[in-house]
């Protein structure tokens, strides 16, 4: 016959450990981690020495003058009338300027009124002059005036004459405007200037292009 179950017993002692066992799987990668804060700002590194010298650079042939700052200009005005009979020359007009650069024009122009008088197949010619000597280049700044029957005309009229002279120096510019003949033409009576305003305009502006 059996006897009545008694109680468990005591557990035995832990048991020796054994060896590891192989390395599992790699398993999916889990989700980026939030950014961290951003470091302390480091001090400047030590200034590295120089560099070597760099190589010259090419010679290039000076610019073309650009736009002035500021434009540099006069005006010269009279109102008086200015007369020339046949080869006595009785007086002209004559503007001073100051020319700021040498590789620069000069822009001129004469607003005024012309006339001849008592000739037949007379001419006048007015032209600018740069201290004494016409423009050479281009060519002269001039205009004329012809007329065919003239011993009983005496027609007064307001006439424009324009032009840019090149090569002239840096300073002071005498700008004229003087009357005179045309060549293998008759003389006559000229007259500048009959009861209204000469203007003589002067510009200095950058050279045209080639």
């Amino acid at each position: 016959m059996h006897g009545l179950p008694d109680r468990d017993g005591r557990d035995g002692r832990e048991g020796a450990k054994g060896d590891p066992g192989s390395p599992g799987k790699t398993g999916p990668q889990g989700p980026a981690g939030v950014n961290g804060k951003e470091g302390v700002k480091g001090e400047p590194g030590v200034q590295g020495p120089p560099g070597p010298k760099g190589e010259r650079g090419q010679s290039k042939p000076p610019g073309n003058l650009g736009l002035m700052p500021f434009k540099n200009w006069k005006e010269c005005a009279w109102l008086k009338d200015l007369q020339m009979i046949f080869n006595i020359t009785w007086q002209s007009l004559e503007c001073v300027f100051t020319k700021n650069f040498s590789d620069t024009a000069l822009h001129v122009a004469l607003t005024g009124a012309l006339r001849i008088y008592r000739c037949t197949a007379c001419c006048k010619r007015w032209y600018f002059t740069f201290n004494g000597a016409e423009c050479s280049a281009p060519l002269p700044i001039d205009g004329v005036v012809y007329m065919w029957q003239g011993n009983a005309q005496d027609l007064h009229r307001v006439r424009h004459i324009e032009g840019h002279c090149n090569n002239i120096h840096k300073g002071r510019v005498r700008v004229g405007f003087w009357v005179g003949h045309c060549p293998s033409h008759s003389p006559g009576d000229a007259y500048t200037g009959w009861q209204s305003v000469s203007r003589i305009f002067i510009e200095e502006v950058p050279k045209a292009q080639a």
